[in-house]
This record gives C-alpha cells, structure tokens and sequence, in this order.
C-alpha cells in the first residue's frame, strides 16, 4: 500500500477497533472471531493466540496493528514464520503429520470442501512428503520454507489476506471512471441495439406527432390523449412482434440476424412493455384532465364520464372510458408482476397467469379504440398462426418422460422419449407442460442433451418456484418404478448405463454412492459417436480386452436411489432458438455458466466435441489421433473455453461425467495446444490470497499433479477457488490470438453485466442467454 492508503487504512482499522472492544478497549476471542469472520474456531484461536503476544487473553490495538503491521510490512521470513507458526499447534519448532491433518481438515471445513476421510489423508500425505525433505518425520520451518519457493504466489498471498482481514469497504476505494455507456468500445458493441432503439423511438415520436397534428384544434390534454392513443397502437402490436418465437428462430437463419437485434427479444419486448405502461398513464391522465373539463361545460359529472357510458364516448356503445379504466389496471397489473423480484422471487406463476392478460388486454383495445383492429389484424394472424402449430405440433409424438433423476442442490434431470420428427439446434429451449405437475402451465428450459442425441430429449431443471418445486417432490415421493417396457428393457438399461461410466470409475477410483448415481445418470443418454449408434460407450479398449461385463445387480441397487423409470405424458412446445445458435460460425468460443446455467452449454459442448470427432484424423502407423486446424461449413471453431461457475462442490456432480467423457475425447495432446479448456471455480472455497486456505490449496495442486485429477470434481481440470478475475481470464484468452472471440453466457442477471462490460473493453461479442 502507498503511504496515504496505509495512513487512511489504519485509521480505519482503529475505527473499527474501537467499535469492536467496547469499552475495555480489548478484543476477547469471540470478538476477534465476529471481527475476522472465521468460521472454523481452529483459525480464529490459533490467529488470536499468536496476536496476543503478552498472552492475556485479549488483545490490545497495540498488539493487533503489531502483528498486521508485520504481515503487510514485514519481511518474507516473518511473514513465513507466522504462517509456520499457525500450523505448528504445539508449538514444538516443528510441523508433525497429525499437525497439518488438523489444519488441512479445518481448512476444508472453512471452504465449505467435503471430501473423505481417505482423500484428507492423501492431501496431508502429499504436502508431508513434499515438505519433509530430509525425511525426518516432521517439517522444520527451513523446510517449510523451501517447499513455498516452489509457489511463488504465497508470499504475496500472506500480504494480501493481512490487508483483507480489516479494510475499507469497496464502496470508498473505487475510483471514478468513465462510465461504459459513454465509452467507444460499449457503442460499437451495441449498435444494432442502439440502432434499433434510436429508430424505434424516432417511430414513437412521428406517430405522436401525427396523431398531435391532426387534432391541433383540440385542447392540450386531449392532444396528449391521442398521441399517447396512437402510440399505444404501434406498442401494443410491436409487444406482440418480438414474442413471435417461431418466426424470430426462422429469422436467425437469414442476414436479418446481422441487421436487427433479433438476440435481445426479450429485453426489447421488456423496454416496449414499459413504454405501454408510461404511455397508457400518460393518455389516461390527459383523459382525466379533459373530462373534467368537459364536466364543467355539460351536465355530466366526472364520475359519469370514467365510470359510465351515459356521455357515449367510443364507438362501439360508448364504452371507451369504461374499457380505458379497465385497461389501465389490467395493464399496471402485468406491469408489477413482470418485474424482476416476481419473476425471481418464487412467484413465477403470478408473472405466467398474469401476463395471460394480454389477450383481454387485446380484446379490450378492439372496443376501446376504432383503429386499433387495423394495426393488429396481420401481427395477430401470425401470432395466431405460431399458437395453432404450437398447439399441433405439442399434441404430436405422444412424448413421455421415460426417465428422472434427482440430482443435487434439486435438480431434476428429465429425460424425454424423442420423436423422429424433432429437430433442434445446440442451446435451443423448449416450454415443457406436464398435466401431472399443472395441467395448463407451460414453462421454458434448455434442452441440455445434443441433437445428435436422437433417441431422447435431456432437460435439466432446478428448483426455483412453485411449479419446479412441484416437479421435484412429485418425483421424490413416487417409489422407484420399472419401466413399462419391463424386466428385459430395464437389464438392456443398466447395462447400457454402466458403459457410460467414466474412465477412472471403470479402472478402479473410488467414488461414492452419490457419484455412481451421477455417473450413472449422466451416461444413461450418452451423445453419438462418429458413424456409430446414438448411444454407442466411450472408447476404452481396456474392457473390451478384459472381456468384462457389467454387473446389472449393483447397478440396479444404485439406481434405485435417485433415479426414477416412468411413463408419464408429457406436451413439448419448439424449440426455440437462442444467441449461442451462432457458435458454430465463431472461431473463438467462450462458453460462461453460473450454476445451472450450464445446461445450454451441456448440449454444445456434446455437439461441438461430435463434430470435433468428425474432424479428427488417425495415422494409420502409430494411431496418434490430432484434429486438422480447418474451417468447414459446419464449424468454424477453432478454440473453445469452458468456465463453469459453482457455490458449492455438490452442484458439479449436475454434469461432472459429461466432462470428463468430454475430457477422455482430448486424451491426446494437439499440436497447437487443448481445442476445448475447461475451468472449474468454486465460490464458496477460499481463494489463495486467503491465509487459511494456502496450505489446502498447496496440498490440491499437489495431489491434483500426483493423481492427474482433481480431488473436488474429479476432472483432469484444477477446480480453482473463488471467483474469476475476469480481467485476467480475457487478456489470456485475447493473447491465445485464436480469431474473434464471442462469449457466450447463461446465469445470474448480476454477473452478466460483470462479463459484458470486460468483453466491451477487450472488444468480445457478448451473447447472453435470455427467455
């Protein structure tokens, strides 16, 4: 820190201080916990008895500013000897193996890390052995102290965690900047959007204007009605426009998509439904205002004019007031529960019945307005159009769901008898009505399984609402049922289940009963092979040397605990298209999901390694596989980033097998590095710049090198703690110089905007996923 950060910071920290002692100006340990924000009570004792230097059981602001001012300012070895110091819990001068296992399990327990027992005895033998280099049984700090020479991060790691235990709030150490609406880089990523807006407000202002003009006779408010009125024409229609599913996934196909914002729907549906909304306040306001006028000039009271049809205003029996006021509250209605904290909040059935309004809403401008049929008439025919072959096209196949699975953190994996005539792209959703759950609700997921998938449809769906939470329980309460196919079709099931088991499952690696039933429902449905069946296992010559066969026993009585065969009618609407159809024209490829928002990317990630397989070439000689550095018309990729973004270790299990079969298919090196990279970050773990978790992080990459795994995930992929620095994620991926880069993202509405302004300021296409 500079030296005016460091004064205006240690002013601060005695600030807080005094705040937290109270009046015996001393902080006792639980005071120092709520201070530090420990959770494990192993940390916060072994930081407290190490400030409290007299050893009087509390701490003075002296000895807490002595011992931080040392972790800032102090040399390497001091900053070392503290840290030897906090795993030396005997205080004998030296780190023995039961030690580190206690830390190593407190580190786990504040990272929010669950692992087995076995596997916390591997971490602490691994770090034990790297450490204990003369073998003597225990880890000097000499020792200790060479070991971190070979993780050149720790040192600024420890300075850093010193700084974030007391500091300022963000809030008052941001700097001003500019800000991105105003910058060159965010108009030239938003110019269809820009565009679009500008001439759509342009419109607005010409049909107002028009409308003003011709009744420029009239008094103030009623011009304001009109234009207002007339305004209110276009938008209601226009709202209508951009919900035309069928004929905007028709339209990503053509050069509109390069003209028109056709990705960004839903956001321009939104700003016109709240342009209803201001409109219809404007023209019902003026309406008061000129009734009231009129009511001092007639024998009719205001009353009469809003509420009655006695002044015989309108043309279909002088029913506009009434049907106005009508509209007014239906329209402010749907405004209110189409807001975010409706939506999100658990309430998504108020915002799917409500926003059902729109047809009276429609029905109501028909008698309200005399010239509002001629703008809807050809919008409404077409809207009416996409909801007959919607309907048909539903009630089409006789779909079933054949198959559930109850993953972690609720999530219920669906799985859909596929009809031939289906046809969809990669990251495509469709709206799902299940009569069991609620006859006449219709809900949109991703399809999470690949089109080259053909025998069945995967939906992945968390539970978030009402109706999701329905579908879960319902499932959760049925006992586990035999498919209606019978005993021989449940025998072919598991054993093609047990084929889909990923590499270290099927060479001996432990895993838990709850893995197995990952593994097991991941790889029930596995994606296509080049020129093999849909189903065909991955590639393991080892089986098939061995001659082994599956074992149906065990595998039915792990199946039994999460999964669910079934034969329940189901109706299927689209699909529909989404922003990431354009992947497949990018050459850089960054695909970024947050939580379940992998499932868009589950399907891409299965279509773009099919296509990659197409591509690979095999030397006769030696059988070294490499994939040839072309572009084809049917995928331009040359590189593709995978960021998968996770509380907690639980939700990698949704899709932990999917990648690492996605990972076997990359077991050779290219030429030109890894065609797909992926990168795991776990939020509630820890980062490295956090003093109580370097060691465990030391230990995990150890292993990590040892096992060629990750201890968390299981993946060849290092699972890293915390979150992004997007900074540091796009300057790597904008130096790789792979072509232009487009990132792709589904998830939290917040971190959207976090990813959007990085890619305006390094130039990426953003798509986002949105319905």
């Amino acid at each position: 820190m500079s030296g005016d950060e460091d004064a205006r910071w240690l002013e601060w920290v005695t600030k807080q201080f005094e705040s937290i002692a109270g009046e015996d100006k001393e902080i006792d340990l639980d005071e120092f916990k709520t201070a530090l924000k420990v959770k494990e009570s192993f940390f916060a004792e072994r930081f407290f008895a190490l400030f409290d230097s007299d050893g009087s059981s509390s701490i003075s602001l002296d000895e807490l500013l002595g011992a931080l001012d040392l972790l800032i300012h102090g040399s390497e070895t001091d900053k070392l000897r503290f840290l030897f110091q906090v795993y030396d819990v005997d205080g004998s001068g030296s780190i023995d193996p039961g030690e580190l296992r206690t830390v190593l399990k407190s580190c786990l327990r504040e990272s929010a890390i669950s692992l087995s027992e076995e596997k916390l005895d591997d971490l602490t033998l691994a770090l034990f052995e790297s450490a204990d280099r003369d073998a003597s049984g225990a880890i000097t700090f000499e020792e200790l102290k060479a070991e971190l020479e070979d993780f050149p991060e720790v040192m600024e790691n420890l300075t850093i965690s010193a700084a974030n235990w007391l500091k300022p709030p963000e809030a008052e150490q941001k700097k001003p900047r500019t800000p991105r609406y105003l910058t060159r880089a965010y108009w030239h990523n938003n110019s269809r959007k820009l565009l679009f807006l500008c001439g759509y407000a342009c419109l607005s202002l010409a049909l107002f204007a028009g409308a003003v003009l011709q009744h420029r006779h009239a008094s103030v408010c009623y011009m304001l009605a009109k234009g207002c009125g007339q305004c209110l024409n276009f938008n209601c229609t226009f709202v209508m426009v951009l919900m035309l599913r069928r004929c905007l996934t028709w339209l990503r196909a053509t050069w509109v998509l390069r003209v028109l914002p056709l990705d960004q729907n839903i956001l321009l549906h939104q700003i016109v439904g709240y342009a209803i909304l201001g409109f219809t306040l404007v023209h019902t306001t003026a309406h008061v205002f000129n009734f009231a006028q009129l009511s001092e000039r007639s024998g009719f009271g205001l009353w009469e004019y809003l509420l009655t049809t006695r002044p015989g205003i309108g043309w279909v029996k002088g029913t506009a007031s009434v049907t106005g006021v009508v509209l007014q509250v239906v329209i402010c209605l749907m405004g209110i529960c189409s807001s975010t904290f409706v939506r999100r909040g658990g309430h998504f059935e108020v915002f799917y019945w409500s926003h059902l309004s729109y047809v009276w809403v429609w029905s109501l401008l028909m008698v309200h307005c005399a010239n509002f049929w001629k703008w809807f008439v050809v919008p409404g025919l077409v809207f009416l159009l996409e909801k007959i072959i919607g309907v048909a096209v539903s009630r089409m196949g006789g779909l079933h769901i054949v198959e559930v699975n109850l993953l972690p953190s609720k999530v219920t994996h669906l799985v859909i008898r596929r009809p031939q005539f289906f046809h969809f792209k990669p990251g495509d959703y469709v709206y799902v009505n299940i009569p069991a759950i609620a006859k006449y609700e219709w809900h949109p997921f991703t399809i999470s399984s690949a089109p080259e998938q053909s025998d069945s449809l995967w939906l992945h769906i968390r539970s978030m609402g009402q109706w999701t939470n329905r579908l879960y329980e319902y499932f959760r309460q049925q006992s586990p049922a035999a498919p209606a196919s019978g005993t021989a079709a449940r025998r072919r099931s598991a054993e093609a289940t047990e084929d889909y088991l990923p590499w270290p499952r099927r060479h001996g690696a432990v895993a838990s009963n709850e893995d197995r039933a990952v593994e097991l429902t991941m790889y029930r449905h596995g994606d296509s092979r080049a020129g093999g069946p849909a189903r065909s296992p991955p590639d393991d010559p080892g089986t098939a040397e061995r001659g082994e066969a599956p074992a149906p026993t065990e595998v039915s009585a792990k199946l039994g605990e999460n999964r669910r065969f079934c034969d329940i009618k189901c109706y299927v609407d689209g699909p529909y298209g989404t922003p990431t159809r354009q992947i497949f024209a990018s050459e850089h490829a960054v695909l970024i999901g947050a939580g379940i928002g992998i499932t868009p990317f589950a399907s891409i990630l299965q279509s773009i390694m099919y296509r990659y397989r197409l591509r690979k070439q095999n030397c006769p000689n030696c059988k070294y596989s490499w994939c040839e550095n072309i572009k084809d018309s049917e995928m331009k990729l040359r590189k593709v980033d995978f960021i998968w973004i996770n509380r907690d270790q639980k939700s990698f299990e949704w899709f932990v097998s999917l990648l690492t079969k996605l990972e076997m298919d990359q077991a050779d090196e290219e030429p030109e590095g890894r065609f797909l990279e992926m990168h795991m970050y776990m939020t509630s773990a820890l980062c490295k710049n956090d003093m109580k978790a370097i060691g465990l992080q030391m230990a995990l990459d150890l292993l990590a090198k040892k096992e060629k795994r990750d201890s968390i995930t299981g993946l060849r992929t290092r699972t890293q703690p915390g979150r992004p620095e997007w900074a540091k994620v796009f300057r790597k991926i904008s130096q790789e110089n792979k072509g232009k880069v487009h990132v792709f993202y589904c998830g939290s509405p917040a971190l959207a905007k976090v990813i959007k302004a990085q890619c305006e300021h390094f130039g990426f296409n953003f798509y986002k996923e949105n319905f």
